[in-house]
This record gives C-alpha cells, structure tokens and sequence, in this order.
C-alpha cells in the first residue's frame, strides 16, 4: 500500500511552512511517521560551500550521499521536476504513514488550501480538496471544512480521519 500524500497549496508567505510545522507534531503525538517534501520553485541551495559533499557534487559526482548515525542526506541531480509520489517511491520506505507536499497545486493530491485574502489568490485544482484554512472569514461557501489558521488541533484532527494510521509491516511481524 502506498503512503498517502496531502498537499498544502497557498501564495507564497501564506503561511504553508509555519502551519505544516505546527501540524506534524500533532501528528507525531498520534503515533504517525510524517514525511515532508517541499516544491521549491525558485531552486535552492543544495549544499554548503565547503564542505566535502559539496566538494563531490563541484567535482561532477552526480549524486552525493551524507550518511551519519540517525541521518542520511542525498544530492542528486534530475532530469526533471519529479512528481512527490516519484519521490515517494524511489526515496522513502513503508515506515512513513503519511507525506506532506508543501506545493504541486495543479496535481490532483487531496489538498489544504491556505488563503491569506481571498479564495481567488492562487489558481488551483480543486480535485481532491479537503478544507481551506485562513486567518480571515471566507464569504464564499465552499463544499470542505473551513479552519483558522490558528487550529492546527482542527486541521491534524482531519488529517488523521482522512489518512486513518495504518500499521506498518514491521509490527505486524511482531
């Protein structure tokens, strides 16, 4: 069984990363392992200047992993944006339960909007849509739950309804 995916979608600085880090330890507390991969449109900064991976990475090496007890970090180059449930399976094992998309608006995964203004700030799907979370009353109805952006309780209760915990295979070995 695959892990399920949510994506939270808004403009930039609405307030995605802050309401995504105050979710996963609502998460954690019920008994969840949350994986979280961010869409970074802009790009970003892959390495530390410096470093020896990133010494490897200038060198030409196409991949790079950093292994350390309790930690493994990659960097690769692709062809391509890959899509999360690519790097769900290529990268992530069974142990997680749930993956948190911090963008890919236009894809068709269930998806929390976080709207600042207005409804209309930021063009998306609205395939698969679970609730709209915003700091202001929307005066539009909407066929999902609203919540504020202050129920970060609200919004974990209603991911773990829709994504219900699964027990993993290693326990069920036990």
């Amino acid at each position: 069984m695959s892990i399920p995916i949510v994506s939270f979608i808004g403009r930039s600085n609405s307030g995605k990363t802050t309401l995504i880090e105050r979710i996963i330890p609502e998460l954690v507390k019920a008994g969840y392992r949350v994986a979280t991969v961010k869409h970074a449109g802009q790009g970003f900064d892959r390495d530390t200047e410096g470093k020896d991976s990133w010494r490897h990475k200038r060198a030409g090496a196409g991949s790079v992993v950093v292994v350390s007890k309790g930690s493994l970090a990659l960097f690769a180059d692709v062809s391509e944006q890959l899509k999360v449930e690519e790097v769900r399976d290529r990268f992530l094992d069974a142990s997680y339960d749930l993956i948190i998309a911090e963008g890919w608006k236009s894809e068709g995964y269930p998806k929390i909007i976080i709207v600042r203004d207005q409804l209309g700030e930021i063009a998306y799907s609205s395939d698969g849509l679970l609730a709209v979370v915003s700091d202001k009353p929307i005066n539009l109805p909407v066929p999902v739950p609203m919540l504020h952006l202050d129920d970060v309780a609200g919004v974990a209760a209603l991911l773990i309804k829709q994504f219900p915990l699964r027990r993993r295979e290693h326990e069920r070995e036990i």
